[in-house]
């Protein structure tokens, strides 16, 4: 008997869910779109059972939502609502509403319901269904982080509660979405029937949704203690073998002993490399081996349901892999090419201890073998390098390719083309053959002043940039540029703008947040800048290692074309900003004109005004500086004789301390 089908669910209609202004977000319409456009071209929708969303009934999403959430979110799109509706979302975290807005969640708890059925009644081996907006962090009587309707919590109450002939009695959710489960986990915090299993980036509890909710020691409570299991990374950039390890050393033995009826993911691709908000690395095929471990249980009933993931080609491409997976496709890989964090370790034996008199499989020590050569907390760098073994792309059964870890980091610099390794190496001076690399010669040629406002205001450390090395208080040396000439002068100016500090783990200072400029003039601030007189080209490279992007000289020296070029100038002199594409998913993408000196263009790097709504509504974190950050910003305004060294603490310290 042929086993059956894999389902995908699919429906437009839940793309009218959007900001009611067109302003752009991470959350919106395209995410589906550009999913459904991959699937289709890989063939993968013709092998599958393609499903339409039913609209989720009222009785059902009572099981998760008061009687109040549920009249809130069934009437927001209302005619009657139009004035008031972007009032009434003001009152939550991370929330917009539109006309669309309604129909759109319940048709996202209704797919959950319907596709989670149909697995759990065997009329599908599995499936996938493309939901949205996503439910995880929607709590009983509040909408928040861009969910409106808790979709799996849902589907799972619907099993355990209104189809009790279907004989599912234990359920597992793992939620790998990058961000905490909270909505999740509060629902079944007294339930042993649900297995809640949640990794996310915590950085101490700073990371969206903030608090304590994520913890590893949030373990249930009543009857539910022990099935609540909570892996808080410490920090970004965690990756396959960061995942994989948690699989293996908490998830799959737990799992095994639990030994679930049916499986269901909160299926969020914001861990994955390029992803703007989550800040971490899994690749394509790490979702796929994650997925494979997963498959081996619950007779393989599994139910992915999209959460997250606001990179469109991560996500398509992450989508793909685990739909691969799911359809039976062979997957070939070779071994991971690195290590767990050692703070991964921390974590995973944190989480053991406090859970092993619940999962006596979990008593004992990882390994010492596993424990060898972990990546460390300076190794927190993204590279690119034409020439990088990183990842090589690899097929996975009929159908298609899985893309590279190359290409999935690099999508930060897909603006970018890089030049033939072989006719662009640095010479032994660092100099790049301006025969092979044209734009090298022009911009060498044409002068800017580079604003610094953090620590580059301190000229050891800003020297790091342009000879290479680093200075007291940094983990992660610089690479240099290309030219290592000095800089031409060096003046002090103030400018009318807003320094902040935002961010929770700098890797090159540690945790803490890093300096930002207010992108728009506020005459009633004066922000201290040392402005350095250097090359449009010197410029690009420092661009390039401010935004963590580049680890060596040789790689600098195979980039064709640069970030910004006279053209950009021109832009800047009539818009008086410009976002750099390539950059967009990093800390400084927005570049800054402030004014003119002896005729040369004075231009600074900061984040986009986007970052800075981000910041007001709590989903990106304001932080103060890690001590050597902060210290070296004090040096460099002591040094360039503008403030005292108590002028200068108390300078750093109100930037830290005020909100915007």
């Amino acid at each position: 008997m042929a086993a059956p089908p894999v389902g995908l669910l699919y429906d437009d209609r839940m793309c009218a869910h959007a900001t009611p202004d067109g302003e752009s977000h991470p959350e919106n319409p395209e995410r589906l779109r550009s999913i459904w456009r991959k699937l289709q071209q890989e063939g993968i929708t013709d092998r599958c059972v393609v499903m339409e969303a039913k609209e989720a009934q009222d009785k059902y999403i009572a099981s998760v939502h008061s009687q109040t959430h549920i009249n809130l979110i069934k009437t927001i799109s209302s005619k009657e609502l139009d004035s008031r509706r972007h009032k009434i979302a003001r009152k939550f975290n991370s929330i917009y509403f539109n006309k669309g807005s309604s129909e759109s969640a319940y048709l996202a708890a209704g797919s959950a319901v319907e596709v989670t059925e149909k697995v759990a009644k065997g009329e599908l081996s599995c499936a996938i269904a493309l939901v949205r907006p996503p439910g995880h962090h929607a709590e009983h009587d509040e909408a928040m982080g861009f969910c409106l309707f808790n979709n799996v919590a849902i589907a799972a109450n619907y099993l355990l509660n209104e189809r009790p002939e279907l004989g599912v009695k234990k359920i597992l959710i793992v939620d790998w979405d990058v961000h905490h489960g909270n909505g999740t986990q509060r629902t079944f915090y007294d339930d042993s029937r649900v297995l809640f299993f949640s990794v996310h980036r915590f950085d101490s509890g700073s990371f969206y949704p903030s608090g304590g909710d994520g913890a590893y020691c949030m373990i249930g409570e009543g009857p539910g203690q022990g099935y609540n299991i909570n892996v808080p990374w410490e920090h970004g950039r965690c990756g396959d073998a960061d995942y994989l390890a948690v699989w293996d050393h908490v998830l799959i033995p737990v799992v095994e002993s639990f030994n679930p009826d049916i499986i269901l993911v909160s299926a969020g691709f914001d861990a994955a490399a390029g992803d703007p908000l989550g800040g971490c690395s899994i690749t394509p095929r790490g979702y796929a081996f994650l997925l494979e471990k997963l498959k081996r249980f619950a007779q393989g009933k599994l139910v992915l349901l999209l959460e997250g993931g606001y990179n469109l080609s991560s996500i398509a491409n992450s989508v793909l892999a685990c739909a691969h997976v799911l359809l039976g496709d062979e997957c070939y890989s070779r071994k991971l090419d690195t290590k767990p964090f050692e703070s991964t370790w921390r974590v995973i034996q944190l989480v053991r201890d406090e859970l092993k008199n619940y999962w006596p499989v979990l008593s004992g020590k990882i390994p010492e073998e596993e424990l060898k050569n972990p990546r460390s907390i300076s190794d927190l760098q993204l590279y690119w390098s034409s020439d990088s073994e990183s990842d090589v792309e690899e097929t996975v059964g009929p159908g298609g390719a899985m893309p590279s870890v190359a290409e999935d980091v690099s999508s930060r610099l897909s603006g970018l083309k890089i030049a033939d390794a072989a006719s662009t190496s640095a010479t032994s001076s660092n100099k790049v053959s301006e025969a092979s690399i044209p734009w090298r010669s022009v911009l060498s040629k044409a002068d800017v002043w580079y604003a610094s406002y953090g620590s580059n205001m301190s000229l050891p450390r800003f020297l790091c940039y342009i000879n290479g090395g680093k200075v007291e208080g940094m983990n992660i040396p610089c690479c240099g540029c290309c030219d290592t000439s000095t800089p031409k002068d060096i003046m002090w100016r103030t400018v009318p703008h807003r320094l902040f500090f935002g961010g929770t783990c700098d890797p090159c200072w540690g945790d803490g947040g890093v300096a930002y400029l207010h992108p728009e003039r506020d005459e009633k601030e004066r922000v201290h800048v040392c402005i350095y007189k250097i090359t449009l080209e010197q410029f690009n490279d420092i661009l390039l290692q401010e935004n963590s992007l580049i680890d060596e000289v040789s790689a600098l020296g195979k980039i064709s074309s640069p970030l910004i070029d006279l053209s950009g100038l021109d832009h800047l002199f009539e818009k008086k900003s410009l976002i750099l594409e390539p950059l967009k998913s990093s800390w400084y993408s927005n570049i800054v004109f402030l004014g003119m000196e002896d005729d040369i263009p004075i231009l600074t790097m900061t984040c986009k005004m986007s970052d800075i709504d981000r910041y007001k509504s709590g989903e990106l974190v304001l932080a103060p500086p890690a001590k050597e950050y902060a210290n070296t910003l004090i040096k460099g305004l002591v040094d360039g004789k503008q403030l005292t060294e108590d002028e200068a603490m108390d300078y750093v310290n109100a930037a830290s301390s005020r909100k915007l």
